[in-house]
């Protein structure tokens, strides 16, 4: 079972589209998969219209188990732990249990029969960010293009290694380091790869292909619709497919010919 965060410490950088879309299409291509919200502003239930019983801040308090939370049939293949505001208090609620940065880890042992759990993480390195990357074996990092974003790419792996460091025991490894909302025809977003191919930790990782800046991911989120469901001629939906095409791949020697694309 792959085990994947999407994370960055600044938000806005199309952390939550990315986890949603990487989880929606490796569920089109018969995969089963689990797809967890462990950020309090619950983005992923409203992007997907999930109505849940229980959240992910009651899996975390065990006041409810893993699988009552999961939402079943969410789209074919996809199941959904949803995130809501009351997530927010768990730092507080859980200051005094004993090795509170992996209960999300022992918690999800009940998950089974997934072939991928993708994890979308809050834009902080906070308690519920270092359950998800004690938990997964690989992270993915968006970055928006922006210098902030870049910044917050920065911190990010800072915390990577971090967990590395102090757990490891740990498998956590950076698979891709992916652009977004990338439109090479404007000085912002060529100073940005230029930035990310400038830097050496980022520059080793990075997904050169990237996601395009397109209107069609809005009208998708704002009618509860992936891409692929909205506008699957797109230019998302074609980036996001290249996407999935490179996780699916990622550690063949497929990998090296689409890292090896530049952003068009």
């Amino acid at each position: 079972m792959r085990k994947i965060a999407v994370a960055n410490m600044k938000g806005g950088v199309g952390k939550t589209t990315t986890a949603i879309h990487l989880a929606a299409g490796l569920a089109m291509r018969g995969r089963k998969v689990l797809l967890i919200d462990t950020d309090p502003q619950g983005n992923i239930g409203h992007a997907l219209r999930v109505r849940a019983t229980h959240t992910m801040q009651e899996v975390m308090m065990g006041e409810a188990p893993v699988e009552a939370a999961i939402v079943p049939g969410v789209r074919a293949g996809l199941d959904v732990i949803a995130s809501s505001t009351s997530a927010f208090s768990l730092e507080r609620r859980l200051a005094g249990e004993t090795q509170r940065e992996t209960i999300l880890a022992r918690r999800l042992r009940q998950a089974n029969g997934y072939d991928a759990v993708i994890i979308d993480s809050s834009p902080a390195m906070n308690l519920l960010t270092y359950n998800a990357l004690l938990y997964a074996d690989q992270v993915i990092v968006p970055v928006a293009m922006d210098l902030m974003a870049i910044i917050g790419a920065r911190q990010t792996l800072n915390g990577v290694a971090e967990v590395r460091d102090l757990w490891p025991d740990r498998p956590l490894e950076l698979m891709a380091v992916v652009p977004t909302f990338a439109n090479t025809q404007t000085v912002a977003t060529r100073a940005a790869l230029e930035a990310l191919e400038a830097d050496a930790q980022l520059s080793r990782s990075l997904y050169r292909t990237g996601i395009r800046q397109c209107i069609d991911l809005n009208y998708a989120t704002s009618q509860g619709q992936t891409i692929w469901e909205y506008a699957p001629r797109s230019r998302a939906a074609e980036d996001y497919s290249r996407f999935i095409d490179f996780v699916e791949a990622y550690g063949s020697t497929q990998e090296t010919a689409l890292k090896a694309e530049a952003v068009v």
